[in-house]
């Protein structure tokens, strides 16, 4: 395996993987031929008739709609073969393909965890005027199997969403000027590059530093260059030649970025459990003591290790922080606070904190 690691291989996606072993790789990204069947041989911007460039490579050409869901077929069944159980599929694809991609990654077994709208915020305009301008693409996310583990930092995608849940719709450029790998004609190099913020969120988002990623359709090396930028390793196959050398080029180039201000190195899932009732058995919290909101609402702790309202009855800190907020669900450790015998408040989730620092270290003694 290790012969693989941080290469671009040259060569038919689906017999290259077929030299790596079951389960080696931690994530795949795939950018797969979308099949887009342009009828028209040239097609013309409406405003002033001049030529654009549309994609009329080889790589895209199928004879047939079955002759794409057989390619789509294996490629996938060997992505699905040296995925990790827990690891991380996406998939790229427009409306000529995604639906098919999609379900036959169903039909596969894998367990489709989201759908992502790659919102293009400068799209391509629509040449001959007579559709909507395509202002987006299709990611799915999926896992292997449906109980897999996943990865999934959530709160580094917070963080680079201004401290706001990241949703499943992202605005990004499409590639242009000089992010864009030109060829020895000065022209760009590969029709359908996807930009570096693209593949920076998928990364960042799916992955741990150090995970291998796979691109099985590498063309100009997008995502082995994102994976070298943000301390990932990679796999990159392409059976372009001329693809495969700019890519190896453009990795080559790329200096690792310092990591320390963008992701949260411990998800809070991830996080040493600590239990409310701990906190009593610690002798941190005693039956009979008050909590309060910050709304100044009061419960008290009874015996059993729940809260007791004197209208509402008794539940857990987070159905009675729920119930008090008139919600379906509440994080009560962010909401209850203890009222010591000097009258001073003090969170409960700073009690959690340091009982988990208690058991970490017990941990690393152990």
């Amino acid at each position: 395996m290790e012969k693989y690691i941080n290469q671009i291989l040259t060569g038919d996606c689906i017999e290259v993987m077929r030299q790596l072993p079951d389960c080696s790789v931690d994530a795949v990204f795939a950018d797969s031929p979308y099949n887009l069947q342009l009828g028209a041989k040239t097609l013309y911007r409406p405003e002033d008739q001049t030529a654009a460039r549309a994609v009329r490579d080889d790589w895209d050409s199928f004879e047939s709609m079955s002759e794409y869901d057989d390619f789509t077929r294996a490629w996938l069944t060997e992505c699905k073969r040296v995925l990790k159980p827990d690891g991380a599929m996406w998939v790229i694809g427009s409306y000529h393909n995604i639906f098919r991609v999609g379900a036959i990654m169903q039909d596969l077994g894998f367990w489709i965890l989201n759908d992502i709208v790659w919102v293009k915020t400068n799209p391509m305009p629509n040449f001959r005027g007579t559709r909507f301008t395509n202002a987006h693409e299709t990611l799915i996310w999926a896992t292997p199997r449906k109980t897999g583990k996943y990865t999934f930092n959530y709160e580094t995608m917070k963080k680079l969403n201004g401290g706001k849940q990241m949703r499943s719709d992202w605005g990004i450029n499409i590639c242009l000027g000089e992010e864009r790998v030109k060829g020895s004609d000065g022209k760009s190099l590969h029709n359908t590059q996807k930009p570096m913020d693209l593949l920076r969120r998928v990364i960042l988002a799916s992955t741990k530093a150090g995970d291998v990623i796979l691109d099985p359709f590498v063309g100009s090396g997008t995502t082995a260059a994102a994976a070298k930028e943000l301390g990932r390793n990679f796999i990159g196959i392409d059976r372009e030649e001329s693809y495969v050398q700019a890519a190896r080029d453009r990795v080559d180039a790329v200096t690792p970025l310092d990591l320390s201000d963008i992701e949260v190195a411990t998800p809070k899932r991830e996080e040493i459990r600590v239990s409310f009732k701990e906190l009593i058995d610690a002798g941190l919290l005693y039956v009979g003591q008050t909590l309060v909101s910050p709304r100044g609402e009061r419960v008290m702790i009874t015996r059993d290790g729940m809260l007791a309202h004197s209208l509402l009855g008794k539940g857990s800190i987070h159905v009675m922080a729920a119930k008090l907020q008139h919600s379906v669900s509440f994080n009560g450790w962010d909401y209850w606070s203890a009222e010591k015998r000097d009258g001073k408040l003090v969170p409960i989730d700073e009690l959690r904190k340091y009982v988990r620092g208690i058991k970490r270290d017990m941990k690393r003694a152990a």
